[in-house]
């Protein structure tokens, strides 16, 4: 292979890159520190080289070059002529690869990367991040709180260049832009559209929509496209501009008159399925609708003031945005059966929160009086159990030891109840990490699994069923143990899990973390159909976090919930009663 042919191949930038990567590989591995370190000032001198690798390949110099002997050079001259190396395949395969993504975190190396690895088992970005959330690092060595504090700026400013966003995230970008948008003199309405008005689990970009006179639509764009916090302008026009926020989240306005208003935010809510249905329809009733109007056969514009009359007018009943997936939506609005959806103010009481006692940032005392200060009727604390070392999880003794002080508290309410609850971990074999003594102490279980996440499918499967078999249980928390952009999660039939949990009187958590959002919405629709309620909880770690039960509200709306289908608006006697239902049938 000449010279020309091999420049085609791998040019040094791309040479130098892979040895560095093998650099990172080693050192996350925990070998020999030499071995990598060759490996990082060969990348470096292959970049200071003049020469292309191809030509110092074909010449023979590679071997010349000091600091690259004989076995880097023969690796070096495999992947300049194949493009390929097997020891570094290899090496890549040995090592998940949300470690080696890590290192992209300012300040957060190979050593660091290793250390969360081997005694937190955090294999991803959000999973690290998740963990400083939790105060995990905080008592890890050679880290501590200020340590949390940075790696969190880390991931925050790398998060800038994903594709994809978290709900909340993109929720907080898009709050300021709408708030400026609409309070322009010249806008006449202006709202939210896209996934983000759908309240998606991850979101792409922002749409805002908005409508004012023509003549004042480039004045508006021009004042858009200069908002604080835009970091650069990927197109101007008079009905669209694009811009990239300093978020890293792509936001794009659109301008139409107002007359089109309705139009436009039901087009651009999308989603992209439940619009073709909504054209299919149109089409079938001699009409056509578009982001342009809604038209009859004769293609004349049929005025309509906003989204419920284009709904009205096409025979159907106002569809949420939240269900505009293509999911039955259509025929439940023809046949006026679109569910009256859950509410925050349907809301009774918060279960699944942790405490100081395992790796909250707030006591007992704390959490439980936010709680009752939101109005609510019941509090149920579910700190970790005692195999979660990594989360201070409670021994037996400290379960006691906490059973006493919440006996303590409730005497001071009269209005308001802690529930005595634990976050118990699902062990491999699908047991649980308490006794059934220990676990008959506890008001409600929920079984969560932290650990082996990688199982396969049916051990997946029967690991998860035996614990919602098992007598104590009455809450199944995170089921898959998904992070959003970070990790898939067990690979649970979760129609089989629904089954189980139907014939045995366990509910299903949907995690209102906006990092989780697990019961995933897409299941939640089978559930209710099942007769299993879903418990919305904040696992919250902090009394802030207790502010994330609206997330969870949003994606219990989305899969078709109402305040009957949810545990928590249940009062306390009804809550305690469907505890209780499970035990007496023992």
């Amino acid at each position: 292979m000449n010279e020309a042919n091999l420049r085609l191949i791998m040019d040094k930038k791309q040479l130098s890159n892979i040895l560095d990567e093998i650099s990172t590989l080693l050192e996350i591995k925990g070998e020999n520190p030499f071995k990598s370190r060759a490996y990082m000032m060969a990348a470096r001198t292959i970049l200071a080289e003049s020469a292309e690798p191809a030509k110092l390949v074909a010449s023979g110099e590679i071997r010349k070059i000091k600091g690259i002997g004989t076995a880097l050079a023969d690796k070096i001259t495999a992947l300049v002529t194949t493009g390929k190396l097997d020891y570094y395949d290899d090496l890549k395969a040995s090592v998940p690869q949300g470690l080696v993504e890590m290192t992209a975190i300012p300040g957060f190396g190979p050593k660091k990367v290793k250390k969360v690895y081997d005694e937190l088992g955090i294999a991803s970005i959000s999973e690290l991040e998740y963990a400083c959330k939790e105060n995990r690092l905080a008592d890890l060595a050679g880290f501590g709180a200020k340590t949390q504090d940075k790696i969190l700026q880390g991931i925050a400013f790398l998060r800038k260049y994903r594709e994809r966003h978290l709900f909340h995230r993109a929720e907080a970008a898009a709050k300021p832009l709408l708030e400026a948008v609409a309070g322009h003199p010249e806008v006449i309405r202006a709202e939210v559209a896209g996934s983000l008005r759908r309240k998606k689990e991850t979101i792409k970009d922002i749409d805002i929509v908005a409508s004012a006179k023509p003549e004042n639509a480039d004045a508006i764009m021009a004042f858009f496209v200069s908002l604080p916090g835009v970091d650069a302008v990927t197109g101007q026009g008079t009905t669209k501009s694009s811009v990239v926020l300093d978020h890293g989240i792509s936001a794009d306005l659109r301008i139409m008159p107002d007359d089109k208003f309705p139009y436009i935010l039901h087009h651009f809510t999308g989603s992209a399925e439940h619009n073709t249905a909504m054209r299919s329809l149109a089409k079938k009733r001699g009409m056509k609708v578009s982001e342009h109007g809604l038209f009859d056969e004769n293609g004349d514009l049929i005025p309509c003031q906003n989204e419920t009359e284009i709904f009205e007018t096409l025979g159907l009943a106002f569809v949420p945005p939240e269900l505009r997936e293509d999911h039955g939506e259509m025929e439940a609005a023809a046949a006026n059966a679109i569910p009256q959806l859950v509410e925050m103010d349907d809301i009774r009481g918060i279960l699944h929160c942790h405490s100081t006692f395992s790796d909250g940032a707030n006591t007992l005392e704390e959490m439980a009086t936010a709680v009752r200060d939101l109005g609510h009727e019941y509090f149920g604390i579910c700190d970790h159990s005692q195999i979660v070392v990594y989360a201070r999880g409670l021994q037996p003794e400290r379960v006691v030891e906490q059973h006493a002080l919440v006996d303590e508290l409730n005497q001071k309410f009269n209005d308001f109840t802690i529930l005595k609850g634990t976050e118990c971990d699902i062990l491999n074999d699908g047991s649980m990490d308490y006794s059934d003594e220990v676990l008959a102490s506890f008001d409600f279980v929920v079984a969560s699994v932290h650990s082996n996440l990688g199982m396969k499918h049916e051990e997946a499967n029967r690991r998860v069923i035996r614990a919602i078999e098992n007598p104590y249980v009455n809450i199944l928390g995170h089921p898959t143990g998904r992070l959003l952009l970070g990790r898939e999660g067990l690979p649970l039939d979760m129609n089989k899990i629904i089954d189980a949990a139907a014939v045995n009187h366990v509910s299903i958590e949907l995690n209102a973390s906006p990092h989780r959002f697990d019961i995933d919405w897409r299941y939640c629709k089978y559930a209710k159909d099942k007769g299993v309620y879903i418990s919305i909880n904040p696992d919250s770690h902090s009394v802030d976090g207790l502010a994330d039960m609206r997330y969870g509200i949003g994606a219990a709306r989305k899969g078709w919930l109402e305040k009957d289908n949810v545990l928590n608006t249940l009062s306390l006697a009804e809550i305690q009663a469907f505890f209780a239902r499970k035990r007496g049938s023992r």
